[in-house]
């Protein structure tokens, strides 16, 4: 028989047993926040917890606080946020440019070519002066310009100064006659200005590339100095992944190399570019690691085609169907109104989007194709459109869609074709748009809020460098339809303009989604990748007065503080 002092001993010993029970682990609590964790309900909580890079919980003060950490920040009552997603941004060219030549907000030509100059004299190891940022309209009659004062400056030294969207530059002479450009220099899908029979130095979309093709390919020292720039600002204005539309292999190593090495925290998703070299590369680098025994290497490559580590994820191609529309290259149905005769160009052949469809389809590669005009979206819809069946979830992707036909709006639900806009675009452009189009098909550009209707979900990106990195100016253009002089009052075309739950989900689970990440991230639900920030006011509440006024003050990546 037990004694009863035998049992006490049991009880007691059991109460001093659970009393010393530990809480649950995690690494890092945030409490006292308000926590938008843009689940599918839009729920919004006091807190969350971290263990090993990734959402542990999320919930009350009261529910999160069971855990121990050893971390724990109050966040005072701060708005948390999940890490912003630009869908669609050049990350390697932005590094680049800061540090080249600044052309943005220049106001006349001559300004332009004095920041050359005195770029150059601080600079005189540079075998290649570049820049990139000027934009006619900005200059008296939006008059374009020529090369004339960069062949005095520089005549043995190759210069080449890029427009603000990169579809058109200003080469001096020198760098056309290291290209060989000459006036008459045959050329498909672009176009090289002349004057009494010689070129005046403007590019025209494909007519740059043919200078950029022959500048010298960078060396790691140098990637690292642009990535590790870029990283540094990207994160600072609350971006945690970015999806870099367009690179050549090259670019891509340098990426892979730097974020295994710790040096560039940023999620890249990452295009390749639409060419023979850049695809072949890639292929080649997949069969012989699909070959080799290296099984770290090995795992990176799926089944089919893309490319994925921690922070780096290789599933598609860019193509470019027009140009843009402030250098008359995107491809219209009818004729621009402030240049009759004139309706832009296709910058390859119908053929090529359909082979390039052809080619990518059987295999687990995403098609995205830069399509500014009503009939370059029309002639990407069409293609797309012979190989995608209803309801499929290849989410090929429309880059920019700035310019639909009235009656192809359709199209993008009908075969589910992911329209990726950049809302700093209509905010940009519209103080000439109207030029070019004309009223009736202006009102049919810049609809995004159409656009969204197609297929419910929407990725917004920023296109950077071509405009800020600031994804709260993305925000402000989404939801106000306004520029950050407050201009147009009401809103340019706000039949058009998001709610803000919509411009949030556009900048962080419909970015995911449109990058195959919506299940890494996008959102803060447990299991997935700790990216989140802090911000100092509550873009879902403060006034739109407010919007550009805000900054990110914390950001993490992985459970790891990185601004």
């Amino acid at each position: 028989m037990v004694s009863t002092r035998f049992i006490s001993t049991l009880i007691a010993a059991g109460i001093l047993l659970a009393g010393c029970e530990q809480r649950p682990a995690a690494d890092t609590i945030i409490y006292n926040a308000v926590v938008y964790t843009v689940d599918s309900a839009m729920t919004v909580c006091e807190a969350i917890a971290i263990k090993d890079g990734k959402i542990l919980a999320t919930g009350s003060n009261e529910q999160i606080g069971k855990y121990e950490a050893a971390e724990r920040v109050d966040a005072h009552g701060s708005a948390l946020y999940p890490g912003f997603i630009d869908a669609h941004a050049h990350f390697v060219g932005y590094g680049r440019s800061l540090f080249e030549v600044n052309l943005y907000d220049c106001k006349t030509w001559d300004e332009a070519v004095e920041r050359v100059s005195s770029f150059a004299a601080k600079h005189p190891s540079e075998v290649w002066i570049r820049g990139r940022g000027w934009d006619q309209h900005l200059f008296p009659g939006g008059a374009w310009p020529d090369n004339k004062k960069l062949n005095e400056l520089f005549p043995d030294k190759p210069v080449l100064l890029q427009r603000i969207d990169g579809h058109a530059a200003i080469a001096n002479a020198k760098a056309l006659e290291m290209a060989g450009v000459k006036a008459g220099t045959a050329l498909n899908g672009g176009k090289i200005e002349q004057e009494n029979g010689k070129p005046t130095g403007l590019l025209i979309d494909n007519a740059v590339d043919l200078v950029t093709r022959i500048i010298p390919v960078a060396g790691k020292a140098a990637y690292a100095k642009w990535l590790q720039a870029a990283d540094s600002n990207c994160l600072a204005a609350g971006l945690t992944t970015v999806a870099d539309c367009g690179l050549p292999y090259h670019d891509i190593t340098m990426i892979d190399t730097l974020q295994q090495e710790g040096r560039v925290h940023m999620r890249v998703y990452a295009l390749l570019s639409d060419d023979g070299k850049t695809y072949d590369e890639y292929m080649a680098a997949r069969t012989a690691a699909l070959a080799g025994s290296n099984e770290a290497v090995k795992a990176c490559y799926t089944e089919h085609g893309p490319y994925k580590t921690e922070r780096l994820y290789v599933k598609g191609v860019k193509a470019y169907a027009d140009g843009a529309l402030g250098s008359r290259g995107a491809c219209l149905l009818h004729h621009y109104t402030d240049k009759p005769g004139w309706g832009g160009f296709l910058l390859g052949t119908q053929a090529h989007y359909d082979s390039l469809a052809a080619m990518l389809l059987p295999i687990d590669m995403q098609l995205c194709t830069h399509a500014i005009g009503d009939s370059g979206n029309r002639m990407v819809l069409e293609v797309y459109g012979r190989y995608l069946p209803q309801g499929n979830d290849r989410r090929w992707r429309i880059e920019h869609a700035q310019v639909v036909a009235h009656a192809d709006f359709d199209r993008f639900g009908t075969h589910s074709i992911v329209p990726s806009v950049q809302p700093t675009h209509a905010t940009s452009d519209m103080y000439w748009a109207g030029e070019r189009l004309g009223t009736e098909r202006l009102g049919d550009a810049y609809a995004y809020r159409r656009l969204l209707e197609q297929n419910g979900w929407l990725p917004l990106g920023t296109d950077f460098p071509v405009e800020d990195i600031s994804p709260f100016k993305t925000f402000y253009a989404a939801t106000a339809r306004m520029d950050a002089k407050g201009y147009p009052e009401g809103g340019f075309q706000p039949q058009d303009a998001l709610t803000r739950e919509q411009a949030l989900r556009g900048m962080t689970i419909w970015a995911a989604k449109g990058c195959f990440m919506e299940h890494e991230v996008g959102s803060l639900e447990p299991g997935k990748k700790a990216d989140f920030i802090l911000l100092d006011h509550d873009i879902m509440k403060v006034p739109a007065a407010q919007l550009l006024a805000t900054k990110a003050t914390a950001v993490w990546s992985g459970g790891v503080r990185v601004h």
